[in-house]
C-alpha cells in the first residue's frame, strides 16, 4: 500500500478537495483507497456523510491512532491511502509526513499562501520524504500568474507537480453533493485535470 499526506499550514488550500477528488479517480479506476482524516474539522468525513456511494473507505480519526488506522486499511486491501491533515498543527503534519511514501502539499497561487508553505517545506525537509506541491484553485488562463507561482515554491526548495487545478465551479458544485468533479461533470475541464493528476500520481507512486 502507498500512503500520501496532504499538508498545508494555511487553511483553504483545498487539501481535503484534493484528497476526495483523488480518492474518487483511484476507486474508479479499480485501486481501492482509505482516506484517513485527521483534521478535527472532518471536512472529508462529512462529505462521506453526504456521498450515496459506499466508496472510498474515510475515516476520521486521531492522529495518534494514524499508525493503526494504516494497518487496518492495509490489512482491508487498501492500495493506497489519503492522509488529509489540519492546518496550524505541526505535530499532526509531521507525523502524516513521516508515515507516507510521498507528500502533496495543494497551495493557491497568491503570495500569501506561497509564503506560508515555508513551514510545511520544514516539515517536508526534517520527515526526509519527496513531495511536490500542487498549485490548486488557479484562475483559468493565467499562465504568468502560474510561472511566478512555480518560482516561488522552488524557493522553498519544494517541486512543482507538472498538473495544475484551475479554479472551477464543478468542485464546489459536486462536494455540495457528495461527488467529485469526474462524476458531476464527466468530461468537463474539472473532471480533466483531475484524471491527469490521479495519472501522475499513479505514476510517481507505481500502485
Amino acid at each position: 500500500m502507498k500512503t500520501v499526506a496532504i499538508l498545508s499550514g494555511k487553511g483553504g488550500s483545498g487539501k481535503s478537495t484534493i484528497a476526495m477528488h483523488l480518492a474518487v479517480a483511484a476507486e474508479r479506476r479499480g485501486a481501492p483507497v482509505a482516506v484517513l482524516d485527521i483534521d478535527p474539522q472532518a471536512s472529508a468525513a462529512t462529505w462521506k456523510d453526504t456521498r450515496a456511494d459506499e466508496a472510498p473507505s474515510v475515516t476520521s480519526l486521531q492522529p495518534s491512532r494514524l499508525a493503526k488506522a494504516l494497518q487496518v486499511a492495509k490489512d482491508a486491501g487498501a492500495v493506497l491511502a489519503l492522509i488529509d491533515t489540519a492546518p496550524h498543527s505541526a505535530d499532526a503534519a509531521i507525523a502524516a509526513a513521516e508515515a507516507a511514501d510521498l507528500v502533496l502539499v495543494p497551495c493557491r497561487a497568491g503570495i500569501l499562501d506561497l509564503r506560508a508553505i515555508g513551514a510545511t517545506a520544514r516539515i517536508v525537509k526534517l520527515a526526509g520524504k519527496p513531495a511536490f506541491v500542487i498549485l490548486n484553485a488557479v484562475p483559468p488562463h493565467a499562465p504568468r500568474l502560474i510561472d511566478d507561482a512555480r518560482e516561488a515554491v522552488k524557493a522553498h526548495g519544494l517541486e512543482v507537480a507538472p498538473i495544475v487545478i484551475a479554479q472551477r465551479a464543478a468542485f464546489a458544485h459536486a462536494l455540495t453533493v457528495g461527488q467529485t468533479a469526474e462524476e458531476y461533470e464527466p468530461g468537463g475541464k474539472a473532471s480533466e485535470e483531475i484524471s491527469a493528476l490521479f495519472k501522475w500520481l499513479r505514476s510517481t507512486l507505481v500502485f
